[in-house]
């Protein structure tokens, strides 16, 4: 059980880590509210494409991803 909470603490310190980086546009971040709605209709699909916040969303879940198998690798090195 602790390993799976270290893990995800780890995800999100790395998604944390990959808005810091990837989460600005033009200056200024994107709330958070628009990087975590998915869905809508095909306009906003077609906006969100286009101003970069799909391809901003993909880079921010990697971050996430790799803190997680970072996590996950900390968590089975420090057990040992």
């Amino acid at each position: 059980m602790q390993k799976i909470v270290f893990i995800l603490i780890c995800a999100a310190f790395g998604m944390a880590i990959g808005y810091g980086i990837f989460g600005k546009i033009a200056g200024h971040y994107v709330s958070v509210n628009s990087l975590l709605s998915f869905g809508g209709n095909a306009f906003q699909n077609a906006w969100s494409s286009v101003s970069g916040l799909t391809e901003m969303r993909n880079k921010i879940l990697l971050c996430g991803a790799a803190g997680a198998v970072l996590g996950f690798l900390l968590s089975t090195r420090l057990k040992k």
